[in-house]
């Protein structure tokens, strides 16, 4: 092999390595990429915020609401979770059985609604 091919070999070489660094760190920073993990969390939290916004409209549409908030604002905190799985509000559409994160958010939701 001629020195001028190795030569060009090695710097095309090291080009290429350089570029797809700057390929990433640009689009890592400045492009919105994500890794597996963040893009999983995120749209975990947007299942649980969804979820929970399902949760809070189903508690505001019952038909005994006014007495559903009394009884609510006189429940302590650490057992409005319960509070909202006796009612049933927590289930989602097809759904058998409430999941217990959706519970907790949907109380929190819940004194929020309260607090304005």
């Amino acid at each position: 092999m001629k020195s001028e091919t190795a030569a060009q070999l090695k710097y095309g070489g090291w080009g290429l390595v350089l570029g797809a660094v700057i390929a990433m760190v640009v689009g890592f920073w400045w492009g919105g990429w994500v890794t597996g993990g963040t893009s999983m969390e995120r749209s975990a939290e947007a299942v649980l915020a969804s979820r929970a916004a399902i949760c809070v409209a189903q508690f505001m549409k019952a038909p005994d609401q006014e007495a559903q908030l009394k009884a609510f604002q006189a429940t302590d905190s650490w057992k409005r979770s319960d509070f909202v799985t006796q009612g049933g509000w927590d289930k989602m559409p097809g759904d058998e059985t409430a999941k217990g994160f959706v519970t907790r958010a949907c109380a929190d939701g819940i004194e929020a609604l309260l607090a304005k």
